[in-house]
Parts: C-alpha cells; sequence; structure tokens
C-alpha cells in the first residue's frame, strides 16, 4: 500500500475499489449459481423459452458460472495483491474477465429480449472497463 500522501496512492486507491467491487460482485453470484443450480437453471429455461438460445441454456449456466467464479477470484486475488505488494495484475484479469462475463450477460438478455435487464447490466459493465482502464498493465 503506497503513502496515503502519495500521488501513488490517488491511482491505487480506485484501482483496490474497482477490484473489491468485482470481487463482491462476482463471487456472490457465481456461488449463487452454485448453491442454487437448479433454481438458477428451471428460472433460465423458462427466460430463453422463445429464444434462439432455448437448446443451451444448462451449458450457458455452467460458462458463465465458471466465468463469473473465475473473474471474482481473479478480482479478490488482485485485491490482495494491491494491498500486499501493491500488483495490479491478477486485479487486471479480473476486471478484464469480468467485463467478457458482463458481455456474454448482456448478449443473453438481449438474446432473451429482456431489455430491462440488459439495461441493468450497463453500469456494472462501466465499472468494470473502469477496472480494466485503471488497471491496465503499464
Amino acid at each position: 500500500m503506497p503513502p496515503f500522501d502519495s500521488a501513488r496512492f490517488t491511482l491505487w486507491l480506485p484501482q483496490l475499489l474497482c477490484a473489491a467491487f468485482l470481487a463482491i460482485l462476482f463471487l456472490q453470484s457465481g456461488l449463487d449459481k452454485v448453491v442454487d443450480w437448479k433454481g438458477n437453471l428451471g428460472w433460465l429455461t423458462g427466460h430463453f423459452a422463445k429464444s434462439p438460445l432455448k437448446g443451451v441454456v444448462t451449458p450457458m449456466l455452467a460458462v458463465i458460472t465458471l466465468m463469473e467464479l473465475a473473474a471474482g477470484a481473479l478480482s479478490a486475488a488482485g485485491a490482495v495483491a494491491l494491498v500486499a505488494s501493491g500488483s495490479p495484475f491478477l486485479a487486471y484479469l479480473g476486471a478484464v474477465l469480468s467485463a467478457v462475463s458482463l458481455l456474454a450477460l448482456f448478449f443473453g438478455q438481449r438474446m432473451a429480449k429482456e431489455y430491462a435487464g440488459a439495461a441493468v447490466l450497463v453500469p456494472y459493465f462501466v465499472v468494470a472497463l473502469a477496472g480494466v482502464y485503471l488497471l491496465r498493465l503499464t
């Protein structure tokens, strides 16, 4: 952790906050899918019943669950690494995977013609993009 009164701190803090936000978001979402697999699968099966994706709900749920868990774990490990060593590498990877996961979720919502649900994802995507920008490898 850089000294509070240093110029480095003004970049480090938003990096840490983005990594922590994405860790919470995706670990909770991914773990919810693991804990309530049947409930999520049932809801999503109905959600995509009239879409071109209706035949691939189970593999889609598996892939998005793994993506969310990986994004959350990388973001959490990245937050720890930022505090411990100042290294943004893991947090950067977490932010990139978070953005990709959100694109996958956005695609699904649009395919299901759930436009309000797709719109809700936009602020999360903006945070993920901010994380990618702030954590970029220089």
